[in-house]
């Protein structure tokens, strides 16, 4: 009698939850997500976070600020000033974020693809939010002194603040704390100043 042959069982099909559970969600994961909802989906270490469409003061803002460091940049030549919704991948983060408004400087724009920014920008500025300050200070505040962000912005038009931070040694230290009637300056943009009033005008 000839021995019995036994097939092999099928491979087990593995099915990925979805949507993922926080600290799992992958860059094919978000390439799911919506993208014409007006909603802002980034992804930092496997965390998913949302922010909805941004209030008109929000928007005011970053109008006032880009349009001034624009101009500056420009004036200058030193590089290039870019707005959301702009992807920026970071190091070490698979899936791209979207500064409120950032810097490349001039010898950097060979990391600008067609699709997104693959790098690190010079200088990072976040406008606060209700929805979003917590992720803008801690979440992003992590992720850009990780990727090697030279300075980074945190516009509060609540308080009517900026703070800044400049990267020394690898840690963001804090490089000024500017309120009403105020001149916020930077470091990287040598020469670059704003009245803080300037920023947060209607």
């Amino acid at each position: 009698m000839s021995p019995q042959v036994l097939e092999a069982p099928p491979p087990a099909q593995v099915v990925r939850q979805w949507p993922p559970a926080q600290g799992e969600w992958t860059y094919e994961d978000w390439l799911k997500l919506p993208d014409d909802d007006g909603y802002r989906y980034e992804v930092l270490d496997g965390v998913l976070h949302i922010s909805p469409p941004p209030r008109p003061r929000h928007q005011t803002t970053s109008g006032n600020l880009s349009t001034r460091l624009d101009n500056h940049v420009r004036a200058k030549a030193l590089g290039r000033v870019w707005y959301a919704p702009v992807g920026v991948r970071l190091p070490n983060q698979p899936v791209p974020v979207q500064p409120d408004i950032f810097f490349i400087a001039k010898g950097r724009l060979n990391i600008v693809g067609e699709d997104h920014i693959e790098g690190a920008p010079d200088l990072v500025v976040e406008i606060l939010s209700p929805s979003n300050w917590l992720v803008d200070r801690r979440e992003k505040f992590q992720a850009y002194e990780k990727a090697g962000v030279r300075e980074y912005w945190l516009a509060d038009y609540r308080a009517k603040t900026v703070e800044v931070f400049v990267l020394q040694d690898g840690e963001f230290t804090q490089f000024g704390n500017w309120g009403t009637g105020e001149t916020a300056r930077s470091q990287v943009l040598e020469g670059f100043e704003i009245q803080v009033d300037k920023i947060f005008e209607i």
